[in-house]
């Protein structure tokens, strides 16, 4: 492994590390059954014909994979067949989703883009002398320091030690999994993403810094950090939070991201990362003023919005594919409580409001596409439903090739629905405020 380089301040440096460089604006998606990569790869091509590069990552985590009895390589597989379909001579790649010491040797084959997720690790207090080292090693931590466009920003030792127990461990943790894929995979070959956003509360400006400050030490070349935003970024549906607040949160931590690649050597590439459940669109609108205004890229990581979107195919389509999404909807709500248990801490699930497997079996392709599809405007629409089967993939992947065959049958409505609703309703208002 090529050797620490020495910053400003001191400290050891990533920035001799080979990496694989990421581009400006990425995007992530995913594709839990594998069908619909050239239906979300025409996204980017129409974008790219508005004028904005936005590179696809489909990502898939290993608790996927295990539910839908799927292999790490089949989303590089997937991906490269809608590469060549489609003519596609921009880059891509293929993320290790929030893989862990235990998850990461499956994806070291096949992956080009990993992030290492330590929510496990925060909060797991490091060796006092850790710590104190830390702080030594970092004496600019306390100075005034001016962050691009935000102001001063002040830092007490307390504070950044208070910072240091609750995540040093949790960056030492990181750099062990970091170390691990380098050791295995050529120099040069992969991206880095840090994932801290599944922790309680949102990290101040101040709390990024120390963070970023100590994943620098770990000498990771890290080119995405995912931090927690405030409010609730629940699965399948819109923001519940203050949006001036968010707006605030997302430009001070561009701005302590800048401020860490002069002072820490960090790649300049290294960007925010919104893992955003899907659908955030109330705070689609700051995020693109941030951009427009700090010329910051970003990365944007969507989940299951594919998954609903081949629901709404298949029922759009009527017949057999109506009575299947029906047949999925039914056993979803019979199973609820099971289903739902994993991801209770990001969906909001009002049972009163799911309507009985008995009403939906008497609807139109209008009313179950309207209930489901996430159009606020529309008064049929249904959130509690919605992310009832966002988490209901389990029940299709039960059914293994009778609903892959049913995609198959009812390709032409799931495919414009998927590249639709990724272009119309994420890229466009994140990249091109339209």
């Amino acid at each position: 492994m090529a050797s620490l380089s020495t910053s400003p301040s001191g400290t050891l440096v990533p920035s001799a590390q080979p990496f694989l460089r990421l581009e400006h604006y990425t995007f992530g998606v995913g594709d839990r059954f594998a069908h619909q990569a050239k239906a979300q790869l025409r996204a980017f091509t129409l974008a790219a014909k508005d004028g904005v590069e936005i590179i696809p990552v489909w990502n898939k985590s290993n608790r996927e994979h295990m539910i839908v009895g799927s292999k790490p390589g089949s989303v590089r597989v997937a991906a490269e067949v809608a590469i060549r379909d489609l003519g596609w001579k921009k880059p891509f790649h293929v993320d290790a989703d929030h893989i862990t010491q235990e998850t990461v040797d499956g994806f070291l084959e096949s992956s080009d883009y990993y992030t290492i997720d330590v929510a496990a690790a925060i909060g797991k207090p490091a060796a006092d002398e850790r710590v104190s080292a830390f702080l030594d090693r970092h004496p600019e931590l306390f100075q005034r320091i001016d962050l691009p466009g935000q102001g001063p920003l002040t830092i007490s030792r307390a504070d950044a030690s208070q910072t240091a127990r609750k995540y040093l461990f949790a960056a030492q943790e990181a750099g062990r999994i970091y170390r691990h894929i380098a050791n295995a995979k050529e120099k040069g070959s992969f991206v880095t993403e840090v994932s801290m956003d599944e922790t309680d509360n949102p990290q101040t400006p101040g709390e990024l810094l120390v963070i970023l400050a100590a994943l620098a030490d770990e000498g990771i070349p890290l080119q995405t950090i995912a931090p927690k935003f405030t409010g609730r970024f629940n699965k399948g549906v819109d923001y519940v939070g203050n949006l001036a607040q968010f707006e605030t949160e997302f430009c001070s931590d561009l701005a302590v991201i800048a401020h860490v690649v002069k002072t820490y050597g960090l790649p300049a590439e290294l960007k925010l990362s919104v893992h955003s459940g899907s659908d955030k669109f109330s705070i689609y609108p700051a995020i693109c003023r941030a951009l427009r205004d700090t010329g910051a890229g970003v990365h944007v990581k969507t989940a299951g919005t594919t998954w609903l979107e081949e629901l709404i195919g298949l029922a759009e389509a009527g017949g057999d594919g109506l009575a299947l999404a029906k047949e999925i909807y039914a056993e979803a709500y019979a199973h609820r409580e099971e289903l739902s248990a994993p991801y209770a801490a990001v969906i909001d699930i009002d049972v009163a409001k799911l309507p009985s497997p008995e009403q939906v079996k008497k609807w139109s392709p209008e009313q179950y596409v309207n209930a489901l599809r996430h159009d606020q405007k529309c008064k049929e629409f249904n959130p509690s439903l919605r992310q009832l089967l966002h988490v209901g993939y389990k029940i299709a992947a039960k059914m293994g090739n009778r609903y892959l065959d049913m995609l198959e049958t009812c390709e032409e409505s799931i495919s414009r629905n998927v590249t639709t609703n990724l272009y119309e309703r994420h890229v466009r208002p994140i990249f091109l405020g339209k």
